[in-house]
């Protein structure tokens, strides 16, 4: 029988996203090994694995569409010569990052969620992004991102 996803577990697998994301930020101003935090969250958080996933970060003009890990791990590190428009947006670094749904959808074994999240840079100013994310459970049943596509709010020029 499939496993049912709630609420609740929505809001873990975001919570986790958001300290993995300060968590690579972290280990690249300790000189740690960012790189390998960035690659165990995308290998833990996302459905690469599995199967498609459909990934369109905030900070993507030019190959705004990331279907797959290596193209993911470069937004969030940089330094791929595949994707030179990529500075690495967890390299930022954020000091928090918090999740405000507008709604969550809960069928089954999928989930959508949307809304806003902020990110706290470490001088204390805050960005506001939106977001949709698409989340499933795979065979092991663990939650994983199928969908991600984050924005930063229209604005008039």
């Amino acid at each position: 029988m499939a496993k049912y996803i709630e609420i609740s577990e929505i809001e873990r697998a975001q919570k986790m996203w958001a300290e993995r994301i300060v968590e690579i930020g972290k280990a690249f101003l300790q000189h740690g090994n960012y790189k390998l935090v960035a690659k165990n969250l995308v290998d833990d958080l996302y459905g690469y694995r599995e199967g498609n996933v459909l990934f369109k970060p905030t900070k993507a003009s030019e190959q705004q569409f990331r279907l797959n890990a290596e193209s993911a791990l470069s937004y969030f590190v940089g330094d791929n010569q595949n994707f030179p428009e990529d500075k690495g947006f967890a390299l930022q670094p954020w000091e928090k990052i918090r999740f405000e749904n507008a709604g969550v959808i809960c069928k089954e074994n999928h989930a959508l969620a949307m809304g806003n999240y902020y990110f706290t840079d470490t001088s204390g100013n805050e960005v506001k992004v939106e977001y949709t994310f698409g989340y499933f459970v795979n065979e092991s049943g663990d939650i994983k991102i199928n969908l991600h596509h984050s924005s930063l709010p229209y604005s008039i020029i």
